[in-house]
C-alpha cells in the first residue's frame, strides 16, 4: 500500500502488537510489519497492548512481550488487565474466572518504566475491583476501556472520576454499536477525564458530530495490527472538520493525555 501524503503529526492512541505466536484471527503482524504499516500511514508513534483473549488466563506473559518489542521502536506500550468483576453485576460480586491483577500489580506496572498506561476490555475480561481501580487513580495513568454492548459507555461512570484519564473506543464501528457512539458523545459534557478514540468509528458523520462538539476529546486511533491504518487516517482526513480540530485529534489530543506521545 502507498504511503499517505499529509502535512499532519499524527499519533494514535490503538494500536494492538500481538505476542510471538501472532496475530489475532489469523493475521500475523511482526513489530517491524507494524512499524512499517504506521509509517505507511504517516503515524510517527503509537500506543500497543497486547489484544484481548477471553478466558486464557492473565495478560503477564503477554505485556511483558508488548513492552520487549517495543524497545527502538516507535511504540508506547501500555498493559493490559483483567477483573474479577462481571459488568453489571452487584457491588462486590465476583464471578468473573481467572488470575487477574491486584492494587500492587497495578502500582508495579505503573512505575515500571517500561509502560505508559493501561487497557481493559470489561466485556470479554471483567471489571478491576474497587482496590486496583483505586490503585490505577494513585498512578494516574491513562486507561484505554474497550466499550461496546457488552459494556455500554452508560457504565462509564464506575470508571470515572478516579484520578486517572479514560480514552474509551469500540464503539460506533458497526450499526449495533451507533447508537452506544451518541451515548458516548453526550457523556463527554458529564465527565471532564472522559476522552473517545476514532478507532472503530468509519462513519465519518459520526466522527464529525464528536470532533465539533469536543474537539480537545477526540484522540486519533488506528486499530493497526487488526486493519491498516491507512483507512483510519483517510476516514479522519475526509471529514469536514477545521484543519485545527484535525490537528488535535490527529497529534494535540493525545499527546495531552499520554505524555509519551509528545514530540
Amino acid at each position: 500500500m502507498l504511503e499517505l501524503e499529509h502535512g499532519f503529526r499524527v499519533v494514535d492512541v490503538g494500536a494492538t502488537l500481538p505476542g510471538e505466536r501472532g496475530g489475532s484471527r489469523g493475521r500475523a503482524v511482526v513489530p517491524d510489519r507494524l512499524e512499517r504499516e504506521l509509517r505507511q500511514a504517516g503515524v510517527v508513534r503509537a500506543v500497543v497492548t497486547p489484544p484481548a483473549r477471553p478466558s486464557e488466563g492473565g495478560y503477564l506473559a503477554a505485556n511483558n512481550a508488548v513492552a520487549r518489542r517495543s524497545v527502538d521502536r516507535p511504540f508506547v506500550p501500555f498493559a493490559r488487565l483483567s477483573g474479577p468483576r462481571v459488568p453489571g453485576a452487584p457491588a462486590g460480586e465476583r464471578s468473573h474466572p481467572g488470575d487477574h491483577p491486584g492494587a500492587d500489580s497495578v502500582a508495579q506496572y505503573g512505575y515500571d518504566d517500561r509502560f505508559h498506561g493501561f487497557a481493559m476490555d470489561p466485556a470479554r475480561d471483567g471489571l478491576p475491583t474497587r482496590e486496583t481501580l483505586d490503585a490505577l487513580g494513585d498512578v494516574g495513568l491513562p486507561v484505554l476501556v474497550t466499550a461496546g454492548n457488552g459494556f455500554p459507555p452508560s457504565r462509564v461512570a464506575d470508571l470515572c472520576g478516579r484520578g486517572f484519564p479514560v480514552v474509551l473506543g469500540g464503539v460506533g464501528g458497526d450499526p449495533g454499536t451507533r447508537e452506544l457512539f451518541a451515548t458516548a458523545v453526550d457523556l463527554l459534557d458529564r465527565h471532564d477525564d472522559l476522552h473517545l478514540d476514532t478507532g472503530t468509528v468509519r462513519t465519518r458523520s459520526l466522527l464529525e458530530r464528536a470532533l465539533r462538539e469536543h474537539p480537545d476529546r477526540v484522540l486519533f486511533a488506528s486499530r493497526a495490527g487488526e486493519a491498516h491504518p491507512n483507512v483510519a487516517v483517510m476516514t479522519l482526513l475526509t471529514c469536514s472538520i477545521p484543519e485545527d480540530t484535525m490537528r488535535r485529534a490527529f497529534d494535540a489530543n493525545p499527546s495531552r493525555v499520554v505524555s509519551s506521545l509528545a514530540p
